[in-house]
């Protein structure tokens, strides 16, 4: 997610007030000038808790000239948990599956010695909090070659991401594929790690290779556009807990 659109390329803000309401038959929807917002695929955009329509309200309300639907990033996880997932939950656990197959976590560094003592220390409390909490157990290896993951902690990802309602489904697929790993986004979806923790988890390599070679401005720009997408991330999560 880099760059913003031009402004042709962006639709104008044509409204002034956003509201929050509940929804005919349960939910919360957001009304601007007193009219529902529609999802792209023309569903009405209701959210199941109060405090997640009011995060994607101040969303709307935050938008200048143009509506930058790129970077609004609780609303197009909305319009994916509404439209999408409902008919994609089978795929969508395979995808989590997939991620277990080559979980970051479980990817240690050959050396130097110091950076696999790191990542030792910081990412195997979550492997251990997978295994004891859903079943996921999943095996270690050296270098970037995957390791075969047993079929019982495959299975046991699976039924826990079918486990989950439609919004947090959209959260664990899309935090697995910011973090690299399904097991940190495990570990947010349930609340065990906060966003900012994952994020950083998830950067163990990068941010010790930084701190002895130093970092450019594309990948300093490239991680600071990555930590904001896994604040939103978290904040979603948060929103539907209360």
């Amino acid at each position: 997610m880099t760059g913003t659109p031009s402004s042709p390329d962006r639709p104008k803000r044509f409204y002034k007030d956003v509201t929050v309401e509940p929804a005919e038959g349960g939910g919360w929807q957001i009304l601007l000038d007193g009219r529902s917002i529609k999802t792209p695929g023309r569903a009405l955009l209701c959210l199941p808790t109060e405090a997640l329509a009011e995060e994607l309200a101040e969303e709307w309300a935050g938008q200048k000239t143009y509506i930058d639907l790129l970077h609004m990033h609780l609303t197009r996880l909305a319009n994916v948990a509404i439209d999408r997932v409902p008919e994609l939950r089978e795929e969508m656990a395979e995808e989590v599956v997939r991620y277990c197959e080559t979980d970051l976590l479980c990817h240690m560094a050959e050396e130097p010695f110091e950076l696999a003592a790191l990542q030792e220390a910081r990412w195997s409390p979550v492997r251990d909090w997978a295994a004891e909490n859903l079943g996921v157990i999943l095996m270690t290896t050296e270098g970037i070659i995957a390791a075969p993951q047993p079929g019982a902690s495959l299975q046991a990802a699976r039924d826990y991401a079918l486990s989950l309602d439609d919004f947090r489904l959209t959260a664990l697929v899309y935090g697995c594929g910011l973090y690299g790993s399904a097991l940190l986004a495990m570990a947010l979806t349930e609340g065990a790690l906060t966003a900012e923790s994952a994020f950083h988890l998830s950067r163990i390599d990068e941010e010790w290779q930084m701190q002895r070679w130093g970092e450019d401005e594309e990948a300093r720009t490239a991680a600071n556009a990555k930590e904001i997408e896994s604040d939103a991330l978290g904040r979603w999560l948060e929103s539907l807990r209360d």
